[in-house]
């Protein structure tokens, strides 16, 4: 695919080149994202005024905009510097005045001469029940009437950028559309009533009515399908490209899984067995496994990824799972110990702190074959680590690892599998975003023995009741953590927070019973404090939010939050999932300081009404948005111009499915549909989609 098609050049132009756009315009332009006409037909109006002509202003909705044919009765200059021009005027029924301030008097009977007739639109209020049209949108003689649009839209602006030199610079990029082959399959189209793409344009920018600009509207619907099916389009060829690198096929004959299987206290659950499933089929396939592997916090992936490190074993390979911190290293190394010994398999961590003769003897049987599962941090892709045949890779919270440290993984092995593990529950459609590249397990049952976990909302004013109910808890053997919040952005404010709380639990519970960690201490120090938890020598853990991800004291049933209105819903749900992970009922208290928030109060409500991480992260996207729910500073998600991900999710899905069967039909796009889809490419900058696809 040698360059951009000749036919989208003017939309790649200089904006100055458009009419009414000089270098200042095309600056402050550049403050919206916009620096081509590209971007500018993409830039659509968000909303509309209503300028139909009526024939008075007596009846009109107000406060709003009249547009009316008036004759000029009288100029009022004002008496006394400061105050308004006035200038009466009526209409077929009715008089008004038209209001300016600091206006020239000259300009003013030059523009409205007394007893000219005039058309002019704008907002009409009353006054003093007088109805007044304060600094008029449109004067224009009645001959001139066609200057002033039934229905004006509305764009987003920018200092120095008006709505209306937006409106004209648009239609002038409009009139430079190319005639381009369609690119959305025809029977798609056909079922959704959607325009041409030119056509869709040029209604967008050109609404009739209100309806004409909402998301629903199908001039933008379709719009927003062109962005979503050329960002899947993109994402199926870096699939088709990771599977065009061969594989291996890796098969075990099922010895030590049915082994481990037989040891269970209990029957895994349908999703474990099916995800467990997916993953050996992927494992057997001769192209390299890229898939997903999500479950809400407690639904047994541990099992699962113990389940697919087994086929590697069984087929006489090695596996390694690797975590972003040392603690959830040495969790993962807890975990999988008893599973490991179970099925009879040799299991070794490998993490930071090894050094001298025991690392070199670890290193000596991994080389040997003789360690089959490997756990550590990032210290396994160190240059001296070499494996005798790895042939899984499990990577645990996927956005802490780049792609880089996966590539460093499989050049590890020959052609290595890769499952990548996360506990964030994450909406269909973000995820379809996220990892549509990934072939997607989702773990959404619990299982058996799990208990619910009691929620429940209590303003800090009774904070004293709630350390009076630890020490009756704590009595009875039982463990909690206090979580502070992290109140601004500077790392001492929440230290100071934490350490208060601290003093004050320890005051209360007594010396020895109350633990800190915090994000300033030294790991080993954090390691010490986690340890002494974990060992039940303290019962209580003061902790700002370091124990969020993956800490595992089966006896820890109190989570207490504080000033848990100042937390993400996502963040709460990842809390609250390190209680309830042993025999006993647990509880979280959400401490919040009122008055509440909406937005807050409904975090707080949906957090006590469901454990469903998959609910609450679709009522998280509700409230928030794609980006902040991922972070999009690090989740390279792509900024959709018109689609709108939260609202859109069938379309993104239906997208996805779309470009996939394109690919299978049509794997190097040279289809007269295929080749349609290029140009969708370019045209939605999709660079690295381009340079995937074989010359061509």
């Amino acid at each position: 695919m040698s360059g951009r098609p000749e036919a989208l050049f003017p939309l790649f132009a200089n904006l100055t080149t458009l009419a009414g756009i000089g270098p200042k315009s095309a600056a402050h332009l550049g403050a919206l994202g916009i620096e081509k006409p590209r971007d500018l037909i993409y830039h659509l109006p968000y909303s509309g005024i209503d300028r139909q002509r009526r024939e008075t202003v007596q009846g009109a909705p107000i406060p709003g905009v009249v547009t009316v044919e008036v004759e000029v009765t009288r100029h009022r200059p004002p008496s006394q510097k400061g105050r308004p021009y006035r200038i009466d005027v009526a209409d077929a029924q009715t008089h008004f005045q038209l209001v300016y301030f600091q206006a020239r008097g000259s300009y003013l009977t030059k523009l409205l001469p007394q007893g000219a007739r005039r058309i002019v639109s704008g907002k009409v209020e009353l006054f003093d029940g007088i109805a007044q049209m304060v600094h008029p949108d449109f004067v224009v003689p009645i001959e001139e009437a066609s200057e002033i649009p039934a229905f004006e839209p509305v764009y987003a602006q920018t200092a120095g950028v008006s709505s209306r030199l937006l409106s004209r610079a648009a239609q002038s990029a409009l009139a430079r559309l190319p005639d381009l082959e369609e690119w959305i399959d025809p029977a798609l189209k056909a079922a959704r009533g959607w325009p041409d793409w030119s056509a869709a344009l040029h209604a967008a920018h050109g609404p009739q009515a209100l309806t004409d600009v909402s998301p629903t509207a199908p001039a933008h619907e379709r719009l927003a399908y062109d962005e979503f099916f050329a960002h899947q389009l993109t994402l199926a060829l870096a699939r088709v490209a990771q599977r065009r690198k061969a594989g291996r096929e890796t098969v075990g004959d099922g010895a030590l899984r049915a082994k481990l299987l037989a040891a269970l206290p209990f029957a895994p659950t349908g999703a474990q067995t099916r995800a467990a499933a997916e993953i050996a089929a992927d494992m057997a396939a001769p192209v390299r496994m890229n898939r997903l592997l999500q479950g809400d916090v407690g639904a047994g992936k541990t099992l699962v990824a113990m389940l697919a490190l087994l086929v590697a074993v069984e087929a006489g390979g090695q596996g390694v799972m690797m975590a972003p911190t040392e603690i959830l290293a040495r969790q993962h190394l807890e975990g999988l110990r008893p599973l490991a010994a179970a099925a009879g398999v040799r299991l070794e961590a490998l993490t930071g702190r090894d050094s001298g003769a025991a690392r070199r003897d670890k290193l000596a049987a991994l080389a040997a074959g003789e360690i089959g599962i490997l756990v550590g941090t990032h210290a396994v892709f160190q240059k001296d680590v070499a494996f005798h045949d790895l042939r899984l890779a499990i990577i645990d919270e996927q956005h802490r690892f780049g792609v880089a440290q996966r590539k460093m993984l499989g050049d590890k092995g020959l052609a290595t599998d890769v499952l990548v593990m996360t506990a964030t529950p994450i909406p269909r459609s973000l995820s379809l975003t996220q990892y549509g590249d990934m072939d997607i397990s989702v773990l959404d049952e619990k299982p058996p023995g799990r208990k619910p976990i009691t929620t429940a909302m209590v303003t800090t004013e009774r904070l004293g009741e709630v350390v009076e109910h630890l020490r009756g808890a704590i009595a009875e053997g039982r463990q909690a953590y206090w979580v502070c919040p992290l109140v601004d952005e500077s790392e001492v404010v929440d230290l100071t927070a934490a350490e208060e709380r601290f003093g004050a639990l320890r005051a209360a519970l007594g010396e020895g019973r109350v633990g800190l960690v915090h994000g300033q201490m030294a790991p080993a120090e954090k390691d010490a404090a986690m340890a002494r938890f974990v060992a039940g020598e303290t019962s209580v853990l003061v902790a700002t939010t370091v124990i969020e991800v993956g800490v595992d004291v089966p006896n820890a049933s109190i989570m207490v939050i504080e000033r848990a209105d100042v937390f993400g819903l996502a963040q709460l749900h990842q809390l609250r999932g390190r209680v309830g992970r042993g025999a006993m009922a647990s509880t979280c208290l959400l401490l919040y300081r009122p008055p509440l928030s909406e937005t807050a109060g409904r975090r707080l409500t949906t957090l006590r009404e469901t454990e469903d991480g998959f609910r609450i992260a679709q009522v998280d996207l509700e409230m928030r948005g794609a980006g902040d729910v991922i972070g999009t500073a690090q989740s390279g998600l792509p900024r959709f111009r018109i689609g709108d991900l939260e609202r859109q999710a069938g379309l993104m899905a239906t997208a996805q499915s779309d470009a996939r069967k394109l690919l299978t039909d049509d794997p190097d796009l040279t289809s007269p549909r295929g080749r349609a889809a290029r140009a969708l490419l370019w045209l939605m900058e999709q660079d690295k989609a381009i340079r995937l696809i074989s010359v061509g």
